[in-house]
């Protein structure tokens, strides 16, 4: 974990250090700046004491009371200067005592600017992708590239101990040198031995992993049950029977003989275990089988924190449903179905009623294809009347097969929903499964709508962005439609139960984050290695795609010139077609001299330039430095062919521009190399005056456009279209665009080298290829036993949906994290309240009515207004649908009165919007509260 620096209040960032006395020897600034990615902050101290003292000191004096006056007259010596000491004399002498004398017979030395630095303070912002506090007490963490104050540079990790959101102590920096600028820290995890007790020992003294007591005398008793168990089947020879009492009385007897020695037990939770110990679900299996593959993938690799020792998990809440505990033996029995696990469980009833079930299963990816294999294996939509959709516009791709099980590699580039629906053909050839290949969104409403949720049992939610998943929720909100929204993201997972009426919207569009970068921050201050990614990212575009697509554009089109818009944009446009008309190669030779200029301008004189602009002492102000805080000063790289970066930059770059104008390219390594150490290039001259945007409002000021070089390129270009066109054979399209692909090794190998070397210019560590691609392809971490546990968690919530359970308490939403076996499981909330009306409403509440007027036609504004008038007693001063307005009370009358004869789709379609056969409108009443604008039920229209 990382995290970079951000300035405090003086810009300035760092371990804290202190600057030589002034000049009047009694003040003395100190300032807390940047270790690793962190900033100190600055405060002023002196002790001269002028005015109204009780002016100057009241809030020492609510403090200390009226013996503070007597600071004054108080004469203190202070003995030993090192950093505990100078703390001292700066406290007493910021407090207003009268005399302090201080007395050192050492000789202060540089080291002595480091003070005070015992314990040293690091105050750090997290990077753009980070939550919360990045830190606890005692994390380790390692610092690089710390300027100055380089000791803390390639140390053994260090043990932190938080302050607060952005501070961290670190131990004794005293004898450091002092800081300057920059840095990076991060957190490190070292190995860790563990060891266990042998099975014989541990069943009798079992070590159990547990969140809380609750849940630790539920595992105990669950420990002792699950002994029980096997007791029982030695002596009897087979499990106990299905809701067979004596059975389970059996067991729980001798579940008391080992729980005497083990402590306490849950009577109720060892009898409802032995009800259904015969029964075998397939949500259980996954969750259960994902959790222990993931601890032997941890004892393979050695990643991540092993279990220690036991843990037990449950779901007998599913056992709490009403009308559960009046299943018999024989609604219990098998039937020598494929089910009779799951009738064991909770009858054959029920098995009937799931497969009735009507589900709309969006996204076949990793978390899709492990609901569709469950609901296949418990029989969703495999009996008369029901049916599962599945829709996902993706295809299977070679990445996907190592976590995605219905997936082949002979199914590599087929339509995911088409494979994913025959896989489950295959499994159960009872469920009535459909394939779509359409995205779920405002696009495919007519396909999607309301209609469609409303009559769906579930919808089950596999999408992969935060976006998505927030449209799919508004469906089911306003449809009243219950939905399971499951995500994971590496060894996290959560699942999400919706239930209409019942618990809170999820509403997960709230965390979503966009995930870019100010512009300012990627061209001449990046801090992370995910902005040297971006900055690659938008280099290989402006490369090997846009100039492509312009280029193209102006060859095919006449009128391109025409169609640009005016001002800054126009002349960037100009000027990079120009450029690449200009540079088109003749062979692979012309691409590795391309290659190598590019190098050249990006790596060595654009930092240079920069440089000449903001030399490295520049400041912003006097006495603080322009390159400190969240700005690294960069340095510019010197080009070698033998440095492996460098060479993989520059064939990387040259393949991809070689393939972008049709040019055959070579991947002799030697021979490039050789061309490469030919080529001479001119020295380097800064420009004065040029302009360098430095922050935010200088990006978006508006820089005037030079008229005659925009009318001197325009001429140019249309000169060189006429030549191109008459004076040789063209190839149409002239240039091929190259658009990035994450898969693609050539594109990625750029994208590395790429990113590598600006990180090099601005001393941010490098990241190798593998991590390159994961964030520049923005790769959500997954793995397959995270998927598989979740999938198991939500169709767990589906048995209490397909149930009809109106008990909030049954439900569970859960939250998981495979890398250290931990597992929470909570009610979800109930929905919000709110006072409309002199009524109490939720979320799910609104009003509904049919509209149809007393001729049998779709009723007018007017009639709508009375409805609301006669039914609720609310006169109405505005109504709308979405951002349309259908009636505005404030209007003149002559608009009022064309407002209120219109029916009411009459003015959304002249508004262009498609006919519905539902509106949902929204409204202002008279007399309403102004704060109630979001809090009022909406009118839900049913048309004829």
């Amino acid at each position: 974990m990382a995290a970079p620096a951000a300035a405090g209040p003086s810009g300035r960032a760092g371990p804290p250090r202190q600057a030589a006395p002034s000049a009047t020897g009694s003040s003395r600034r100190r300032v807390l700046r940047r270790a690793g990615p962190a900033f100190l902050v600055p405060t002023m101290g002196g002790a001269a004491m002028a005015g109204s003292e009780e002016g100057l000191y009241s809030r020492q004096l609510y403090v200390l009371g009226g013996g503070a006056r007597r600071l004054a007259g108080a004469r203190v010596l202070v003995s030993g200067l090192r950093g505990t000491g100078a703390q001292v004399a700066a406290a007493l002498v910021l407090a207003g005592t009268g005399r302090v004398v201080l007395h050192d017979r050492g000789t202060a030395c540089t080291a002595d600017r480091a003070q005070q630095g015992n314990p040293g303070v690091v105050t750090y912002v997290g990077t753009e992708d980070s939550h919360g506090y990045p830190f606890c007490d005692g994390d380790l963490v390692t610092f690089s590239g710390v300027e100055g104050m380089t000791e803390l540079n390639n140390r053994e990790p260090i043990p932190v101990r938080v302050l607060d959101a952005f501070k961290l102590e670190i131990g004794d920096t005293s004898s450091f040198s002092p800081y300057r600028r920059g840095g990076l820290v991060s957190q490190v995890w070292l190995p860790q031995e563990h060891s266990y007790e042998p099975l014989r020992q541990a069943l009798v003294d079992p070590k159990i992993q547990a969140t809380n007591s609750k849940e630790l005398l539920r595992s105990r008793s669950l420990h002792a049950a699950f002994q029980a168990l096997h007791a029982f089947r030695g002596e009897r020879g087979h499990l106990p029977r299905p809701r067979v009492s004596v059975d389970a009385e059996r067991v729980l007897e001798l579940a008391r003989s080992l729980g005497a020695q083990q402590g306490p037990l849950d009577e109720d939770v060892v009898r409802a275990f032995a009800s259904v110990s015969a029964g075998d679900l397939c949500p259980m299996a996954s969750v259960l089988g994902a959790m222990v593959a993931q601890e032997v993938l941890k004892a393979i690799t050695g990643k991540f924190l092993p279990l220690d020792q036991w843990f037990y998990f449950d779901a007998l809440e599913c056992l709490a449903l009403e009308g559960a505990e009046r299943l018999t033996e024989e609604d219990c029995a098998p039937r020598g179905s494929r089910y009779d696990g799951q009738i064991a469980v909770f009858g054959a009833d029920f098995q009937e009623q799931l497969g009735r079930q009507k589900y709309f299963v969006v996204g076949a990816g990793a978390i899709g294809c492990e609901l569709l294999k469950n609901f296949a294996m418990m029989g969703l939509a495999a009996g008369p009347g029901g049916d599962l959709t599945v829709t996902d516009m993706d295809t299977v791709a070679l990445s996907n097969l190592h976590r995605q099980l219905l997936y082949r590699t002979a199914d590599v580039s087929k339509p995911k929903s088409v494979v994913a629906a025959a896989a489950v053909r295959r499994m159960n050839p009872s469920v009535r499964v459909v394939a779509h290949q359409n995205q779920v969104g405002p696009a495919t409403e007519l396909l999607y709508g309301d209609d469609f949720f409303r009559r769906l049992d579930g919808v089950a939610s596999a999408l992969d962005t935060l976006e998505a998943r927030a449209y799919l929720e508004s469906c089911c909100l306003r449809c009243h439609t219950p939905l399971l929204d499951s995500g994971t993201e590496g060894p996290r997972g959560n699942v999400l139960p919706m239930v209409p009426s019942l618990t809170e919207p999820l509403r997960p569009g709230d965390m979503s984050r966009d995930g870019t970068f100010p512009l300012c921050t990627l061209r001449y201050f990046p801090r992370t290695i995910q902005h040297t990614l971006q900055w690659a990212r938008d280099e290989f575009e402006g490369l090997f795609q846009l100039p492509a697509e312009r280029v193209n554009r102006f060859m095919e089109d006449p009128a391109f010139l025409d169609q640009l818009p005016a001002g800054l944009e126009a002349l960037e446009v100009l000027e990079q077609v120009q450029g690449s008309l200009r540079e088109r190669p003749r062979d692979w030779q012309d691409c590795l001299r391309w290659a190598r200029r590019h190098w050249q301008s990006c790596y060595h004189d654009d930092i240079a330039q920069l440089l000449h602009n903001c030399p490295p002492e520049h400041e912003t102000s006097p006495g603080v430095p322009f390159w400190s805080g969240d700005k690294s000063c960069p340095h510019p790289l010197t080009f070698d062919p033998d440095n492996d970066t460098h060479l993989e930059y520059i064939l990387a770059a040259a393949r991809l521009f070689a393939q972008a104008h049709k040019v055959p390219p070579c991947n002799d390594r030697a021979a490039v190399q050789a061309i490469l150490r030919n080529v001479v290039l001119p020295p380097f001259m800064p420009q004065d005056g040029l302009r360098i945007p430095l922050t935010e409002e200088q990006e978006e000021a508006q820089v005037p456009v030079d008229s005659g070089r925009l009318a001197e390129l325009t001429q140019d270009l249309v000169q060189r279209r006429q030549e191109l066109i008459g004076g040789e054979e063209v190839q149409v399209p002239l240039m091929e665009p190259i658009h990035f692909e994450k898969d693609d090794n050539i594109h990625m190998d750029f994208i590395t080298a790429a990113s590598n070397l600006r990180a090099e210019n601005y001393g941010i560590p490098p990241a190798d290829w593998l991590t390159s691609k994961r964030i520049a392809g923005r790769i959500v971490p997954a793995i397959i036993t995270t998927t598989a546990a979740v999938a198991g968690l939500a169709c767990l919530e589906i048995y209490k949906l397909v149930w009809g359970c109106r008990d909030l308490s049954c439900y569970r939403k859960s939250n998981l994290r495979l890398s250290d076996c931990w597992l929470l499981r909570t009610h979800p909330p109930p929905p919000p309240t709110y006072q409309y009306g002199g009524q109490e409403w939720s979320c799910w509440d609104r009003l509904e009515m049919q509209a149809v007027g007393a001729d049998g036609q779709e009723m007018t504004v007017q009639e709508v207004l009375d409805w609301m008038q006669r039914t609720r007693g609310w006169t109405v001063t505005m109504l709308l649908h979405g951002y349309t307005m259908l009636y505005d009370r404030g209007g003149d009358e002559e608009t009022r009165a064309r407002q209120l004869a219109q029916r009411l789709s009459a003015s959304l379609e002249d508004a262009g919007e498609p006919r519905r056969r539902e509106l949902q409108l929204t409204y202002v009443c008279e007399g309403e509260d102004p704060e109630a604008e979001d809090a009022r039920p909406p009118l839900l229209c049913s048309l004829p």
